[in-house]
């Protein structure tokens, strides 16, 4: 048997990622698919990233060999400043008084943590992504849902080098009008589409 290094590792990633998720949501009401409760669409997530996991980790035994790629220098610098930057920002954000009576304080220190770990080219797509959905978090509340999703397409374009501008222009139109039929429209979901100034 020859065994898929990159595709064991992802797998067992994603496996303990799912299952901490789903530990973490039990607190969370579910309620139904109409009426869902602020735990049921990460419940679907968690359980899709489970199963998605179990599939990586089982084609990893079957898929031929792929060694892991050495980490660099570079890699290893900018993870471990990534995770310093993170833990010295928070407590200074969490002390400024607007941003103490939310989860605002924490966004902003992992999206600095994530930009500096952008800095490593092995690195920046996984980071990029990471931060563009810290960017959604920060800005959905007060930026409002349309501001929010294109922040997010556009931050994690640059996952991807060869991203094409109008490529990403398409996606945000079509992402804005389908998250707000779905979440606006039909599931009258209570969040704002629009900045509150």
């Amino acid at each position: 048997m020859r065994i898929n290094a990159k595709d064991l590792a992802s797998g067992i990633l994603l496996v303990a990622l799912a299952v901490i998720g789903l530990w973490l949501n039990t607190e969370h009401t579910l309620g139904s698919a109409r009426r869902m409760g602020p735990g049921y669409m990460p419940m679907l997530v968690f359980w899709l990233e489970l199963g998605l996991g179990a599939i990586v980790l089982a084609t990893a035994f079957f898929g031929g060999t792929d060694p892991l790629e050495k980490w660099t220098k570079l890699d290893f610098v900018t993870l471990f400043v990534g995770i310093g930057v993170t833990l010295v920002a928070y407590p200074l954000l969490a002390a400024m008084p607007a941003l103490q009576a939310n989860w605002y304080a924490l966004g902003i220190a992992m999206a600095i943590g994530f930009a500096v770990l952008a800095v490593s080219p092995a690195w920046r797509p996984l980071a990029m992504i990471l931060l563009a959905m810290c960017v959604f978090g920060v800005l959905l509340e007060q930026g409002g849902l349309m501001l929010a999703i294109t922040s997010l397409v556009i931050v994690s374009a640059f996952a991807d080098p060869t991203h094409r501008p109008l490529g990403v222009a398409g996606c945000v139109v079509f992402l804005l009008a389908l998250c707000w039929w779905v979440f606006i429209y039909e599931l009258d979901i209570r969040v704002n589409v629009w900045p509150v100034f």
